[in-house]
């Protein structure tokens, strides 16, 4: 999957779990429009960091850090609610449940509007069913593990409960998105 498949993808999730919450389907396809710029502010970083075949050094990993803050500057002059979510996407997608066991700016994500989450889990999953530099792709079931695994630190659990049977079961994920055989 490109990069460009992997943000669409991430969007599609993210709508969907809007969905499963209640989102009206215009909310959710908002929330779908935002979470697909979620890393508009990697396209200013260096493409030798982004596809570093090794770990990164903690100056590479700041100046990663930062691709959140320069997209949220990216989208400055978007305006209305739209604008307004994708520059909270762009810069607290990657806040955890739990901010003292991870996340980029030590915010918990139970105090964040909860379609942040929406995008950060589909994020995750996807990232991790793709092939990088860096690392070869998961099996769905393994990145589905993962995720569990990181139910009450990176995710909450009803986010997890939510977003698992998603992946599994529901029919409106085209099969792009899928994982390839197990």
């Amino acid at each position: 999957m490109n990069k460009i498949n992997e943000n669409k993808a991430v969007g599609l999730l993210a709508e969907l779990l809007a969905l499963e919450r209640g989102y009206t389907p215009e909310k959710a396809r908002q929330i779908r429009n935002a979470a697909i710029l979620h890393d508009v502010g990697k396209s200013k970083i260096s493409k030798k960091i982004l596809d570093k075949p090794d770990k990164l050094t903690p100056d590479e990993f700041a100046v990663v850090k930062n691709h959140t803050k320069i997209g949220a500057e990216l989208l400055s002059s978007l305006r209305g609610e739209l604008g307004e979510k994708a520059r909270l996407i762009c810069l607290l997608h990657h806040e955890w449940h739990e901010p003292s066991l991870g996340g980029y700016w030590g915010l918990s994500s139970r105090f964040l509007p909860d379609y942040i989450s929406f995008v950060s889990v589909a994020d995750v999953y996807i990232s991790l069913i793709s092939k990088r530099p860096y690392k070869a792709e998961w099996s769905k079931r393994d990145a589905l593990e993962y995720i569990k695994q990181q139910a009450g630190t990176q995710f909450c659990h009803k986010l997890v409960n939510d977003f698992v049977p998603l992946i599994q079961n529901d029919k409106r994920i085209p099969a792009i998105f899928m994982e390839r055989e197990e």
